[in-house]
């Protein structure tokens, strides 16, 4: 199949999960972005809740008033594959998506269409992989998981960093993150839900493992590092495990650019030595808590799904990730940064994301893909454009 040759659809770009808190806000930077002629439309489980959006879009922006409409469940097979035959895009912020958001990549993998979420699931992103990858390549559909905070800007940070470097030579990136920004209900269920997994997630990496080409003449490595006072960065540095680094380094092994032999690790940066200490415990804590179901269903009725910061907090809400690459002689200080990282940014990032695949020309990739292979140099421009900063801080 090529995509060129696709019959025509109905729309370019659905999103699925309209209603949720990230969905309204990703729907509201659509209404106010999207391009003339875009077709796009809004999906989710309730009409009412779907009708009431397109009501309050259209008072921002009339020309949403005729916005489609998909009705469709998470768990609805049929209803799925009418959604992804139905348009060339489908982005979607319904989580956990361990629970909801297989069935949506199978219908996408069959149909051909374009994938996007914001999950920071690894099992998901390894069982996908798995059971679709295949598939995928076959229909020419492109399956792009962690499309928000998780994991642009440390993807797209990092693809960035290896830009400034020298070509065909080993290079080694250290990405350090700083926020201060708060999170939903849905975001903390979808947490949670991923450290209650431990197990799952381990057998899911390893059956990924034996599924994945093995790399002939290049290398390139995420390890964990350990926690350290860095002085290029002026802070704590403590791992981070999160879905990111496995992100970065697909890209790395995707693009011959970041070289030969390639090594990324993955950091929180905190300024006082309490806090780098108080950092991990409370993290340990909340993981061991995971592991009790009804202690994690407790902490998850703490906050409620759908909800979030608002408005006000989300206005004050920042983020940085500061890079350090080096290779070839060369030393380069990058940072990436913007506004509120969970909620604002996201729906951004999602938003230019769909808007990227649907519209840019992008270098022809199939099947699992991170937004830094399937659209690099297009989604850097369009992130910059729409108010996320990219820069070189300095160079030695």
């Amino acid at each position: 199949m090529n995509r060129q040759n696709e019959a025509p659809r109905p729309l370019d770009v659905v999103l699925f999960g309209a209603t949720g808190f990230v969905g309204v806000l990703t729907a509201e930077y659509l209404a106010a972005h999207a391009p003339e002629g875009l077709r796009w439309g809004l999906a989710g489980r309730s009409r009412a809740k779907l009708e009431r959006l397109r009501d309050r879009l259209a008072a921002l922006q009339p020309s949403c008033t005729e916005l489609p409409l998909l009705e469709t469940d998470a768990d609805d097979e049929e209803a799925l594959r009418e959604l992804a035959r139905s348009t060339r895009v489908v982005a979607t912020t319904v989580g956990p998506y361990i629970l909801y958001g297989e069935k949506l990549v199978a219908a996408c993998a069959e149909a051909g269409t374009d994938y996007l979420d914001l999950t920071g699931e690894a099992e998901f992103i390894d069982r996908t992989y798995v059971r679709h990858d295949a598939r995928a390549r076959e229909t020419c559909a492109r399956i792009v998981h962690a499309c928000g905070f998780d994991s642009v800007p440390h993807d797209l940070g990092a693809y960035f960093t290896v830009k400034q470097l020298p070509e065909g030579v080993p290079l080694s990136v250290d990405g350090f993150v700083r926020s201060n920004a708060v999170f939903s209900g849905g975001t903390f269920a979808s947490a949670l839900t991923a450290m209650g997994r431990g197990p799952q997630m381990l057998l899911a990496a390893r059956e990924r493992r034996l599924h994945e080409p093995r790399q002939v003449g290049r290398r390139v490595r995420t390890p964990a590092g350990s926690p350290h006072f860095n002085g290029a960065v002026g802070a704590w540095a403590l791992p981070l495990p999160t879905v990111d680094p496995a992100i970065v380094g697909r890209s790395a092994r995707a693009l011959e650019r970041y070289g030969p032999d390639f090594r990324y690790r993955h950091f929180a940066s905190v300024k006082t030595l309490p806090m780098a200490l108080g950092g991990p415990a409370a993290v340990g804590t909340l993981v061991a808590a995971a592991q009790v179901r009804p202690v994690r269903e407790w902490l998850m009725g703490r906050y409620e799904a759908g909800q979030g910061p608002d408005a006000e907090r989300r206005g004050r809400s920042w983020f940085t990730v500061r890079f350090v690459g080096e290779g070839g002689g060369r030393q380069v200080f990058t940072e990436v940064s913007g506004g509120d990282p969970g909620y604002g940014e996201t729906a951004k990032m999602l938003a230019e994301s769909a808007l990227c695949l649907a519209l840019d020309k992008l270098p022809e990739t199939s099947g699992q893909v991170t937004t830094a292979t399937a659209m690099g140099d297009a989604l850097l421009e369009r992130l910059t454009a729409a108010g996320i900063r990219f820069r070189v801080a300095a160079v030695r």
